[in-house]
């Protein structure tokens, strides 16, 4: 409520705050006060032949509910924010609260978390349960993208088999949790040439991992995908250091049709998985590290 970004809009939100308040107030008022005009105690409203709302006084019970709200309404915004960029007589925010409530998490918590820091990731993903907190962080974290089965979907890359983009190893998996990953594909239709040679590399690079594709139309591309090679490898198998996946092992982040694959030479595409070690801190990527490479290779059961 403080971040406004001019004046105007702190006395905006001040003045209907106060008004509404005043209103309710001027409501239960008139409510009180109201007499009938006619000769008779009700409303003038009929309902079903017979059924009439007459001039009764409120209950007590709700008028001074309603008395109590109102105070109670008045007491909080001078208390707490909520009046514009009045920060309240308390000083009460919801980032002290939140930083209060993780330095006593940390507390309890980070002797655990820094136990398995000392040990090597396969140690920590054979202790079950430090996969069943790395699970929890996971699903916590990384699954609105990955899926809670860590199996990814379009763009989200599946954890759960032996292909990686940056590597695998434990080592690898943790600086992807911490630092987060950038992939850039540009656009490479202009490189390849013609809307026909882009259709002819796609069926070479449907050739290199045994797919269905257009024999006599690959070759004419075989010599174009140098232009590919300077990432993807002349052989095709990608690199991990630049994030270039390996188009020989017929997995696709994206899909492995033909026409997907168009797409992909002629847009190109750009993926970030954004780093978690300023809200995780490394001890809990530790721990989600060892999950994530639990779910590809089998962790030997400490003694």
């Amino acid at each position: 409520m403080a971040d406004f970004t001019h004046d105007f809009w702190n006395w905006y939100i001040a003045v209907i705050t106060v008004i509404a308040i005043l209103a309710c107030g001027w409501l239960l008022f008139a409510n009180l006060t109201r007499k009938s005009s006619g000769p008779t105690e009700t409303m003038g409203h009929k309902w079903d032949g017979d059924l009439e709302e007459y001039n009764n006084p409120l209950p007590a019970w709700w008028v001074w509910l309603f008395v109590i709200t109102l105070v109670f309404g008045a007491v909080y915004l001078v208390m707490y924010p909520g009046l514009g960029s009045h920060r309240g007589t308390l000083g009460w925010d919801q980032a002290s609260q939140y930083r209060a409530e993780i330095q006593k998490a940390d507390a309890r918590y980070e002797p655990i978390y820094k136990k398995y820091l000392a040990m090597d990731i396969p140690q920590v993903a054979a202790d079950p349960a430090a996969r069943a907190m790395g699970e929890r962080l996971f699903l916590n974290n990384c699954a609105q993208c990955h899926g809670s089965d860590a199996r990814g979907g379009k763009g989200f890359p599946n954890l759960t088999d032996n292909d990686w983009l940056w590597g695998g190893a434990p080592a690898q998996i943790k600086q992807s949790i911490i630092g987060g990953r950038q992939g850039v594909m540009p656009p490479m239709a202009a490189a390849v040439g013609t809307p026909q040679d882009v259709s002819n590399m796609a069926q070479y690079v449907l050739s290199l991992s045994g797919a269905a594709h257009e024999q006599a139309r690959a070759v004419q591309a075989k010599d174009k995908f140098m232009v590919c090679a300077a990432c993807h490898g002349v052989d095709g198998k990608g690199n991990q250091a630049l994030g270039a996946p390996n188009l020989t092992d017929k997995i696709w982040l994206y899909g492995g049709s033909a026409k997907t694959i168009m797409e992909t030479i002629n847009l190109g595409r750009q993926n970030q998985m954004p780093g978690f070690g300023d809200f995780l801190g490394e001890a809990k990527a530790h721990v989600v590290a060892a999950y994530v490479w639990s779910l590809s290779n089998t962790p030997t059961t400490q003694p």
